[in-house]
């Protein structure tokens, strides 16, 4: 039989309970295997209970160092109950020196006493309890949060200005550096928020006209990594040279939520059709353009394309890609099988082969093809290249070589780029 002999008003604090007569504090720590909390108890005395009831810095340092305790014991461990009970004298009944020197010897969770109203200057300065001085029995888990975000820039050896904090306060990622970045100019300090529109401003200008497209090789709504690359360093640039003193946490923030943006509003508009894009002027003759395709891939996938459809061979063909594309499947071929010619993208090594029938097989004989590769820049290149086949077949691809037919020729060009 369990009865609860003391709780607090705060729901997650250690509780003493009596279970089959003997006290025993009991708490919720980590989670078992299918994310349920876990719950330990080990035994106290009458004395350790008195100390509880009627000092909670006292509980709450004690709550601290056990559970480190708990988190060792993982999701499905005992708890160390040895270990545990060491601790209940030293923490309850010691002098304030004794204590502060015990938590210079163990682990301990001091995101525990900080949102509990820890001082932090005394914390960091190992004094333990003179930091729990005034703490409070509710929790403050914002407070708790940016104390461990500082932690975590001190050990780069990141200090933040007013201004660096007041940036990454906006972008929403003074917390946690991985959090999608948005404009959240509330959580500015109304003084500072002036200063920091004008940097988002600075930045706005140098990347304005740019753009963030997609990249269907790495699914429907992947960006392109080169246009983001590009934008970051264009923002970056331009922040570094007007705002020389910001840290390099707060302009990196910035260039994040310019090039999140940029991506989002390519993510969400109509898509671009690079068929319709290229206009009459990169035509090559209405007789020219192809009539019928077929798009394969490195799996057996397979579809066709028949001209005075609702869309363009190049829309379909990238949302084929888009669809099938994977770390197994980077080779995607375009052919026209009545004039005998196609090309072959292969993502993997970002070049492409045209591909075209010298003589047909005749008579049992097979046909003769000639081959010739060129290598390709990025995302961008492949939609120029794919666009150029469909409009004019292989020979509207010649003037985006150079092509090399000799494959030697071609793995040494390949590998230069590489090493570039």
């Amino acid at each position: 039989m369990t009865d609860i002999v003391f709780t607090r008003r705060s729901g997650w604090m250690p509780n003493v309970i009596r279970e089959d007569g003997e006290l025993k504090l009991m708490l919720a720590a980590g989670a078992d295997a299918n994310h349920e909390p876990r719950t330990f108890t080990f035994p106290i005395g009458e004395a350790h209970l008195a100390v509880i009831r009627e000092d909670l810095a006292r509980h709450l340092l004690l709550w601290s160092a056990v559970l480190p305790l708990c988190e060792a014991a993982g999701t499905r461990g005992r708890l160390d109950e040895n270990a545990a009970v060491a601790l209940l004298d030293p923490v309850l009944l010691s002098p304030p020196a004794d204590v502060d020197a015990l938590f210079g010897r163990i682990r301990w969770d001091r995101s525990r006493l900080v949102a509990h109203g820890a001082d932090i200057d005394l914390l960091e300065r190992g004094q333990i309890c003179a930091a729990m001085r005034a703490p409070t029995e509710g929790s403050n888990g914002k407070r708790a949060q940016e104390y461990q975000a500082n932690r975590r820039r001190a050990e780069r050896g990141v200090v933040l200005g007013a201004l660096d904090a007041a940036i990454m306060r906006f972008t929403g990622q003074y917390l946690h550096g991985a959090t999608v970045p948005r404009r959240t100019p509330d959580a500015v300090d109304p003084a500072l928020l002036p200063q920091v529109m004008r940097v988002i401003a600075t930045a706005e200008q140098a990347c304005d006209g740019m753009r963030i497209g997609l990249d269907p090789r790495r699914g429907k709504r992947a960006t392109d990594k080169r246009d983001w690359d590009r934008m970051a360093a264009t923002v970056d640039a331009a922040v570094r040279r007007v705002y020389p003193e910001l840290a390099d946490d707060a302009v990196r923030t910035v260039s994040f939520l310019l090039c999140s943006e940029a991506a989002d509003r390519s993510r969400n508009a109509p898509e671009v059709d690079d068929e319709e894009a290229a206009g009459d002027h990169a035509d090559l003759g209405e007789s020219a353009r192809k009539t019928a395709l077929s798009f394969t891939d490195d799996k057996g996938g397979e579809q066709k394309w028949l001209r005075g459809g609702p869309r363009t061979a190049s829309a379909e063909f990238w949302e084929f890609v888009a669809d099938r594309s994977a770390g197994d499947n980077e080779v995607f071929t375009i052919e026209d099988e009545e004039m005998g010619e196609g090309i072959q993208l292969h993502f993997y090594a970002d070049s492409i082969a045209r591909i075209t029938t010298v003589r047909p097989g005749q008579a049992g004989s097979e046909p003769q093809y000639r081959v010739e590769y060129s290598l390709v820049d990025g995302i961008g290149g492949y939609r120029n290249l794919v666009s150029a086949f469909v409009r004019g077949g292989c020979a509207a691809l010649e003037q985006h070589g150079p092509w090399m037919s000799d494959v030697a020729e071609f793995e040494r060009a390949r590998r230069q780029r590489d090493a570039r």
